[in-house]
């Protein structure tokens, strides 16, 4: 980024000028001077906070922009787009997400290697170790808001960020209230957040932290800049808040015409984003949703993309968003223009933007939709083997639910020269704190109550596994979705799948016959009969740990080698 470098600073934040006296905590006269600006609409005093600096409450986006450039936080790029950096951690920190363990919440939380537990003490010292630093930080910035678009099950937030542009990010991510409900906002959750702050503890894998304490109503998040932490910890709790009322969360996108909607699921890379973009169907949301009584609604007000290789011409309103002032671009590297490089991947790989929903003009005006007729998981299978397009019995659908497969292929990370299986239960498995049983008998509950039909559509390579066949082309991947969505599917006929069971459609609207049936694609048919095989044990063993959880029904949905 020759000659368009970011030199960014790390926000004011001391040691309080004050002292204990008799129990009691003085504040010396000069920090009296700290002022309110914005739209406060509650006190710091009730998060626990008596704050010794400036205090930014609920400001616009364009305002913690233009703050976030004064204050050395990040640059704009040549279209007003503020750009700004994470530092060493450029995504999620799993390793270092806790959950307090208590009584209200220890029975429902499916406890392991992704769900780790803390206890109370730990956090507890580390949040008077986040307190004491935000309270000495120089500013802080408040957004009051809601996680949900429907507003009956909407969880009211607050977020503490010690940075403009991190409370930038929040306000674009969540949904931003009307003046009215501003008055009389009252949240259940805070989230405080301390990038610059890192903690040594015994009780920690390293310096940095997320910690969910469901009973205080609190999330702590201490060492990293990665704005996606502070939108996932909320995730997690309404992923665990919404079962108990009948009520779905979806790590999926979304959308609708108005009278057919949508669901897509779907890990990174397969196309999740980019196939729920349609300009024959209207965006409910691209990464969070709810599916209750009254259909699907987002939790986000806004949108996260992943922009590596990102074009106007393949996608151009996700485009459009990079070049208006209110989007935060992470981790993107601009030219000497001041123009973003989303082929650059210096940085990272995962490079992301942040914008309002409404920077898609496409899209329900109250992120909401009615009850999905159709239900899309999508994988990417760089082994080659899974068909383009299948139909799935209920009992399937739970399976590859709770599977979550795509394949990581070579060149993606350090050390992947073959393709390499990837499961994430409920295509969501870091943020479900509740064993993935729950979820999917409730996608199968749903489903049967309003007669949908689940779809698993692979993106990725046909002909041969990765490095021998091709990838999917993508208008042929968009016409045998269209086809599922507006019902040209329906009437037509199936082969069964003789490994996985699934239904394969022998002809569809603009895709040639011979790629419907993987195995006709392949010039060895021996060689796709072995790799079949290995993918179908791949499942077979990352399906053993939650045999347990699951009926006979989702259990006997099991894919079956045929050597």
């Amino acid at each position: 980024m020759a000659g368009y470098g970011l030199h960014l600073s790390v926000s004011g934040c001391r040691k309080k000028d004050g002292f204990s006296r008799n129990g009691l905590r003085v504040v010396l006269a000069r920090n009296l001077m700290a002022k309110a600006f914005g739209v406060p609409s509650g006190n710091l005093a009730d998060s626990g906070l008596t704050p010794s600096g400036d205090v930014h409450w609920n400001l616009s986006a364009n305002s913690l922009i233009d703050l976030a450039v004064e204050r050395g936080e990040g640059v704009l790029s040549a279209h007003e787009a503020l750009v700004t950096e994470t530092g060493e951690r450029t995504g999620r920190s799993p390793n270092d997400k806790f959950i307090v363990d208590e009584p209200t919440t220890s029975s429902d939380v499916n406890w392991g290697d992704v769900n780790i537990s803390t206890d109370a003490d730990t956090f507890s010292r580390l949040k008077t170790k986040v307190i004491s630093y935000l309270e000495g930080c120089d500013t802080l910035f408040v957004q009051d808001l809601f996680c949900g678009a429907e507003r009956s099950e909407a969880l009211s937030i607050r977020v503490i960020n010690q940075t403009a542009w991190h409370n930038a990010f929040a306000r674009n991510m969540f949904i931003r209230p009307s003046d009215d409900e501003l008055s009389t906002h009252k949240p259940e959750f805070t989230v405080y957040h301390a990038p610059h702050l890192e903690v040594e503890d015994e009780n920690l894998n390293s310096q940095c932290f997320v910690i969910v304490n469901y009973a205080a109503g609190e999330v702590i998040i201490g060492g990293t800049r990665y704005a996606g932490e502070v939108k996932k910890s909320i995730f997690s709790i309404m992923n665990l808040i919404l079962p108990k009322k009948g009520i779905l969360p979806m790590h999926c996108s979304a959308n609708t015409t108005g009278e057919n909607t949508a669901i897509f699921f779907g890990l990174s890379g397969t196309g999740k984003t980019t196939l729920s973009a349609d300009p024959k169907r209207a965006l409910i949301g691209d990464d969070e949703h709810g599916w209750g009584a009254t259909g699907v609604f987002n939790f986000e007000g806004g949108c996260y993309a992943k922009l590596i290789d990102l074009s106007e011409e393949d996608e151009p309103e996700i485009f459009s968003t990079t070049r208006r002032k209110g989007t935060v671009l992470e981790n993107i590297v601009l030219d000497d223009a001041g123009v973003p490089d989303f082929a650059d991947t210096s940085k990272t790989q995962n490079t992301r933007g942040s914008y309002p929903i409404e920077f898609i003009d496409n899209r329900t005006k109250d992120s909401k939709g009615g009850h999905p007729q159709n239900v899309i998981f999508l994988t990417c299978d760089a082994f080659g083997v899974l068909p383009p397009i299948s139909r799935l019995t209920p009992s399937q659908a739970a399976y590859h639910f709770i599977s979550g497969y795509t394949a990581k292929v070579a060149g993606t990370e350090i050390g992947i020269t073959e393709p390499v299986a990837t499961f994430s239960a409920c295509f969501g498995e870091p943020f479900m704190p509740m064993h993935p049983g729950v979820y999917a008998d409730l996608l199968s509950d749903k489903m049967a109550e309003h007669g949908a039909t689940a779809w698993l559509i692979n993106t990725g390579w046909s002909g041969g596994s990765y490095g021998v066949g091709s990838r999917m082309k993508i208008k042929y991947t968009r016409a045998m979705l269209n086809a599922a969505l507006d019902g040209d599917l329906d009437d037509v006929s199936y082969a069964t799948d003789a490994r996985f069971g699934f239904e394969v459609p022998t002809s569809c609207p603009n895709v040639p016959e011979e790629i419907l049936q993987p195995r006709s694609t392949w010039e060895d048919s021996a060689a796709f009969d072995s790799t079949a095989d290995k993918l179908a044990s791949m499942f077979l063993e990352n399906f053993n740990r939650y045999t347990d959880g699951v009926s006979d029904d989702v259990n006997a949905a099991a894919p079956t080698p045929l050597a």
